[in-house]
């Protein structure tokens, strides 16, 4: 086995090991699989990206680059609505942005339907 293993991801641990079809970090404990990191590397240390590769952040204004239906609303968000002071958040399903959104209020986005503005 001459290939190295990625290093920890919670806490970039260099003394990561392989149980069954899991990576483990001995100095934390997390426990994750070697499929699901290597996507995670193109985000490496929790970056999150909007739908033209730009790096997001906390407090950013974006806007939304198509129109997405919501549930109980008979207009969804219409594409080029603004969107001011996300907040970057681990949400369910992709939705890994927490928002306030005029005329809808408080909701979750996922990082593939806005652009940075």
């Amino acid at each position: 086995m001459t290939e190295a293993l990625p290093p920890c991801p919670e806490c970039s641990g260099v003394y990561t090991y392989e149980m069954g079809a899991l990576l483990i970090c001995p100095e934390c404990g997390h426990e994750w699989s070697p499929t699901a990191a290597e996507p995670a590397g193109e985000g490496a240390g929790g970056e999150i990206k909007d739908a033209v590769g730009n790096v997001l952040a906390d407090g950013d204004t974006v806007t939304v680059i198509k129109t997405l239906k919501v549930k109980g609303s008979p207009s969804g968000i219409k594409a080029g609505t603004k969107v001011r002071n996300i907040r970057l958040v681990d949400g369910v399903d992709g939705h890994d942005i927490d928002c306030r959104i005029d005329g809808f209020g408080p909701m979750q986005l996922k990082s593939s339907v806005v652009k940075k503005a």
